[in-house]
């Protein structure tokens, strides 16, 4: 399809159905910008997670042993290729005992993604004023850390299924409470995910 013949209001108008039709699919949970919706349910379904409601402050998602994730995406383009993160707000309470993070190629093919326990992400992050959070720059040597698993493999499987269309994966588990980190899902580190609790 030849974009540049739509007109602004045209381009756009198909840009809010596009996002639209995303969220009855249950790919995004918002028509807003789909990296991060898209980001949470991809790894929701990848590690067999529950979803918070969006209101939930600090964390994304529970493991069924109560471990708590904050999920993050970063989608890099030819004008921006950084690799920071959304802001990371309240790190010194420990909102979360997991950051689920994830690297996309400006077409959203998974480039790199990891599981980093909050101690990581004290360590490695940057305070801004400016902000009134955390900056965290996830680049692929965040992963050489030992404490930080590469969830990569498990995420083709989730990739292949929502490209294959609606109805082809199972929507993530409910988001009040009871998802687990299935056995066969990927070799953890032994205790990797409690190790992450303040």
């Amino acid at each position: 399809m030849d974009w540049s013949t739509f007109d602004d209001k045209k381009l756009l108008s198909t840009y809010c159905a596009l996002m639209a039709e995303l969220e009855g699919r249950g790919i995004v949970r918002s028509a807003n910008n789909p990296v991060a919706d898209y980001s949470e349910t991809l790894v929701s379904r990848a590690l067999g997670l529950s979803l918070e409601p969006r209101s939930k402050a600090g964390y994304d998602a529970l493991g069924g042993d109560g471990t708590r994730y904050q999920i993050k995406g970063r989608r890099l383009t030819a004008e921006n290729s950084s690799p920071q993160l959304g802001a990371i707000r309240n790190l010194a309470q420990r909102p979360f005992d997991i950051l689920a993070a994830v690297v996309y190629a400006q077409d959203l093919s998974v480039l790199y993604g990891a599981l980093i326990p909050v101690e990581v992400v004290v360590e490695q992050g940057r305070y801004s004023p400016h902000t009134n959070s955390h900056i965290f720059m996830f680049r692929r040597n965040v992963l050489e850390d030992a404490r930080v698993t590469d969830i990569a493999p498990l995420l083709a499987a989730p990739v292949a299924q929502l490209v294959a269309g609606p109805g082809s994966l199972p929507a993530p588990v409910g988001r009040t409470g009871s998802g687990s980190l299935p056995e066969n899902r990927g070799e953890f580190p032994a205790g990797s995910a409690k190790e992450g609790k303040a």
